[in-house]
């Protein structure tokens, strides 16, 4: 990021290249695919140039240490997760794990929570099936950014013990940015732009057959899901003012 003028000038370049695509598949459902893929591997390419040197972290896939924290995603990144789940619904019933009413279950028992109300329920993400993620690979921005170097100190800290856990800060910075370049795009485009709590915005657009067309059009079928400690006032002024 330095390279081309910092973080600034990393975030304009990404949020114009989502832009981009958006111009180009605005009306066709893959749409929000492709906008993931796009993210995701923007995130991982720069993430490992912002840490390159740093000390090898401790997560890998089959830690559910940090789980049971609450996860926000963007629209596109919510639609993908639905479709994965409704694809694969009949397949996981099949081995006993039912993915829709582990969402719904988890909806009600934690969608309405705060970050630090989620910590204390200490509720597993309905994703997570003998400490694997079953959809690790469509992982929101959110997953991957949170990555550690101390795997006891951070089970501890997920666990809301008073520890200082050791978090890769190239992987929160890169996904930050990533992540508020996808929005500023999807604002530009006149489409829904809000940060979502995961369980209800999962169970809603699972629930409601019409509501990734619903978006496409420029509605929020996922706005009861939205997360009230995002000030999107203030958020799309600092857009602004980043975009010049």
């Amino acid at each position: 990021m330095s390279e081309d003028g910092g973080p600034s000038a990393f975030f304009k370049a990404t949020s114009h290249a989502f832009s981009e695509m958006i111009d180009a598949r605005r009306t066709r459902p893959e749409l929000v695919g492709l906008l993931c893929a796009q993210a995701f591997d923007s995130f991982t390419r720069n993430v490992a140039i912002q840490a390159e040197g740093d000390p090898a972290l401790a997560c890998h896939g089959e830690c559910a240490g940090c789980c049971r924290l609450r996860v926000v995603a963007t629209a596109p990144e919510v639609f993908v997760l639905a479709r994965f789940i409704s694809v694969n619904a009949a397949a996981f019933a099949e081995r006993g794990i039912m993915l829709l009413q582990r969402v719904a279950d988890a909806d009600r028992a934690l969608g309405a929570l705060s970050e630090d109300q989620r910590m204390a329920a200490q509720g597993a993400c309905p994703l997570i099936e003998r400490e694997l993620c079953l959809a690790y690979k469509m992982r929101p921005l959110a997953c991957r950014g949170h990555a550690a170097f101390d795997k006891a100190a951070c089970l501890a800290a997920a666990r809301g013990e008073a520890v200082e856990a050791p978090i890769s800060t190239p992987h929160l910075v890169v996904r930050s940015l990533v992540q508020n370049a996808l929005m500023a795009a999807l604002r530009r485009a006149g489409l829904a732009w809000g940060i979502y709590e995961i369980n209800r915005a999962l169970n809603v657009a699972l629930s409601t057959p019409d509501a990734l067309e619903q978006w496409i059009s420029g509605e929020d079928p996922l706005a009861s899901a939205r997360i009230p400690d995002c000030d999107m006032i203030e958020a799309g002024a600092i857009f602004d003012a980043v975009e010049g």
